[in-house]
């Protein structure tokens, strides 16, 4: 990844970006910002009813978020350093102040990029605080694979662009699995 620096300091200000995840280019903005939140729905069109994804670098990021310490332990399952594939775990989230993330959902999609091929993206992470990032497109449209792709969706409209590595940058989209004092769902294998 490029010099980060004055990404972070973009993003910690609020500001909004292309950057590659560990699945796919995604449009990202500090979690805790709800400007940048509102402002990423509005640059993608996205439905206003629909949560975003909410990257972190630890589990003790969770705490941020008021995720219950049981919940946190279960999660051990899901983001081991033997788990192969990316997994957006989805966990209760009922507090008002975080109404701009869950939309009304009451739950929140986190994910935990794993992995020594990650460990520059988790520091990232770690500098910026948690990120929303859905996928770099407009809503209904493919997801940009390259960071032309992400310009002719975005022009303007975003802070800026971090180029992947390596391009076309596109793996595949993450697991998502809902866990609740119920039990484990898993929506998307």
């Amino acid at each position: 990844m490029q010099n980060v620096k004055k990404y972070v300091d973009i993003l910690r200000g609020g500001g909004v970006g292309i950057v590659p995840t560990d699945t796919i280019y995604g449009i990202v903005g500090s979690a805790l910002n709800a400007r940048a939140v509102e402002r990423i729905y509005s640059v993608r069109d996205r439905q206003r009813t629909n949560p975003m994804i909410v990257l972190v670098s630890s589990l003790e990021d969770l705490l941020l978020f008021d995720v219950d310490e049981s919940l946190r332990r279960s999660l051990d399952e899901f983001w081991s350093v033997d788990s192969l594939r990316p997994t957006s775990v989805i966990l209760p989230c009922i507090q008002e102040r975080f109404s701009y993330l869950h939309r009304g959902s009451e739950s929140i999609a986190f994910r935990l990029p794993l992995g020594e091929c990650h460990a520059v993206f988790r520091d990232f992470l770690q500098k910026t605080g948690p990120l929303v990032a859905p996928s770099a497109n407009v809503e209904g449209q493919p997801h940009a694979e390259t960071i032309s792709q992400a310009r002719d969706y975005f022009g303007d409209k975003v802070d800026f662009y971090l180029m992947a590595d390596k391009e076309p940058f596109c793996a595949e989209p993450s697991r998502i699995v809902r866990v609740s004092s119920s039990g484990v769902d898993v929506l998307r294998a």
